[in-house]
Parts: structure tokens; C-alpha cells; sequence
């Protein structure tokens, strides 16, 4: 997936734990720990904004975009 979830990097900037990011948005530990590691597929920007506020940053600062360019092997082509 191209979209890269940067909210640990933001986390250990701004020396703060999840619990205490918990706490500060009103999400549940579990919910912004997969967040955290990137096993989401979405995100209600309500929560984006509340995580933007709580730790004092831009959207961008949170989630990245990477193209996907990588070449593919040819024998992980589907039509051989």
C-alpha cells in the first residue's frame, strides 16, 4: 500500500506514549496501536484531527504517500 503511517515517529518526537495519546484523543489503545504499526485501512478524520491536535502536528506529518515503482519480477506476473 503506498499510503505509510508515520504515527510512531511522530510519537517518540513528541515523547509521548500511547496510553497518554489514548487518553488525549479518546481512542482505544488497541485501535491507535494498529494505527501505530500500520495495519489500518482507514482512518475518520475526526480521529486524524483529534491525533494532529494532541501531538501538535500537520496530517502530513502523520501519513506519507510512496509511489509504488517498484519493477516487477517476471515470475510474480500472474499471466505466464
Amino acid at each position: 500500500m503506498p499510503i505509510i503511517m508515520r504515527l510512531d515517529r511522530v510519537m517518540a518526537d513528541r515523547k509521548i506514549s500511547l496510553k497518554e495519546l489514548s487518553e488525549k484523543v479518546g481512542v482505544a489503545n488497541v485501535n491507535l496501536s494498529k494505527m501505530k504499526t500500520g495495519k489500518i485501512s482507514a482512518v475518520r478524520f475526526s480521529t486524524l484531527e483529534a491525533i494532529c491536535e494532541a501531538l501538535d502536528c500537520q496530517p502530513g506529518d502523520i501519513l506519507e504517500y510512496q509511489k509504488n515503482d517498484a519493477p516487477q519480477h517476471p515470475l510474480d506476473q500472474k499471466n505466464l
